[in-house]
């Protein structure tokens, strides 16, 4: 047996999303190996392998965390989900109060004696995607009920996403948004959902106001406020608050159809962290607007390889998780992306799986782990 045989027979699950693990991967190395190279002359001497070689060893752990995540059953996950959703709210707790702070937004913790940081909204999105998942199908029989059904779902939604909000609105607000989306395919009472919707609106609205009369509670506030003037007013806004969407679209525009070629970004010099938060807008003027399309369709097919799952999923928690995790992947990315477009405010958010990072690539390694165990499962049980 040939050693890619080898390999094969032990990925179980979905192979077309094997397949987009892979694909990202591939482009994530090309792009983060071009955009580092300003970022390598200024802390490495020039050395850019340097960083390739962090990101290789970062994407190799990944791929690891996929292959583990993939081998456990889906249900133990569901098992898991209320300690899981806990030990997220003791993190982003600790993380409130004794985070590092940086751009008045403690969003980073430390793990002491390793050193260890890592964004502890990573895991909490994902924490309470699965608590989610595992409320809607543990409660299907009555899911229409307000105090039996409604009530354990609300309740953890709001305080995961207001306690995140507080240093990551966009995270928030994405994360809130998938989980309505989640609640009205599980059937949840509309009415409920709406009245969810309009808590999530009140609760932003006072942290608007609290940040104003209390910037000292809610430092992020005047960000908030600044990226959304920017971004509906840029006649008045002052070049510093455009100077990245600007780059990022002299980027795009550069790049044409076939683009400049790998490693030929100029934007990638001017642009702030070109290897995170703007990658899409290199990988556009590296390899044109050809290359910018086939990065969505990436996202795009694994939606759809996802909502496939779904119809074939025997049990109500496989498919909601799923479906969860993908649409937490695919919205992020085109968070990114509509950033990079100016087609929506400065988030801050990476490409999934395709920016550089830490344990944020290990956490949507997680994700992408997840989404093929359920997908290995019910493979095993369907008919032929």
């Amino acid at each position: 047996m040939s050693m890619s045989t080898r390999i094969a027979a032990e990925l179980k699950g979905d192979r077309v999303i094997w397949a987009i693990v892979i694909l990202l991967a591939i482009v994530s190395v090309l792009a983060v190996y071009s955009s580092t190279g300003s970022l390598a002359h200024r802390e490495r001497d020039g050395a850019t392998s340097s960083f390739l070689l962090k990101h290789l060893i970062i994407l190799g752990g990944g791929m690891g965390v996929i292959y583990l995540a993939h081998l456990f059953h889906y249900e133990k996950y569901a098992r898991w989900a209320p300690a899981l959703l806990i030990t997220a709210v003791t993190m982003l707790g600790i993380t409130m109060w004794l985070g590092i702070d940086i751009n008045n937004a403690r969003r980073w913790l430390k793990v002491p004696i390793i050193g260890l940081t890592f964004q502890t909204s990573d895991f909490a999105k994902i924490a309470l995607i699965i608590y989610v998942a595992q409320s809607i199908g543990k409660h299907q029989e009555y899911i229409k009920q307000f105090k039996e059904a409604f009530l354990p779902i609300i309740i953890p939604v709001i305080v995961v996403c207001g306690m995140i909000a507080v240093s990551d609105l966009s995270t928030a607000a994405m994360l809130f948004f998938i989980c309505m989306l989640m609640m009205i395919i599980g059937r949840v009472g509309f009415q409920y959902i709406l009245m969810l919707l309009f808590t999530g609106l009140m609760v932003f609205s006072l942290m608007v106001v609290v940040g104003r009369e209390r910037p000292d509670l809610l430092p992020r506030a005047k960000t908030w406020e600044k990226r959304i003037a920017t971004f509906f007013d840029r006649e008045t806004a002052s070049k510093d608050d455009t100077w990245q969407i600007d780059k990022a679209k002299i980027a795009i525009a550069e790049g044409g159809l076939v683009g400049k070629g790998p490693g030929n970004s100029t934007q990638r010099n001017y642009i702030p962290h070109p290897y995170s938060d703007f990658i899409f807008a290199i990988i556009v003027e590296e390899y044109g607007v050809l290359g910018g399309f086939a990065v969505i369709g990436i996202y795009l097919l694994l939606f759809f390889r996802v909502v496939r799952l779904i119809t074939k999923s025997p049990k109500r928690f496989g498919g909601m998780v799923a479906l969860g995790i993908a649409l937490l992947l695919v919205f992020q990315a085109y968070f990114h992306i509509g950033v990079c477009l100016d087609l929506l405010p400065t988030t801050g958010l990476p490409l999934p799986l395709v920016s550089m990072g830490g344990t944020s690539t290990l956490f949507t390694c997680v994700a992408f782990g997840i989404i093929l165990s359920v997908s290995k499962f019910i493979e095993s049980t369907s008919p032929e």
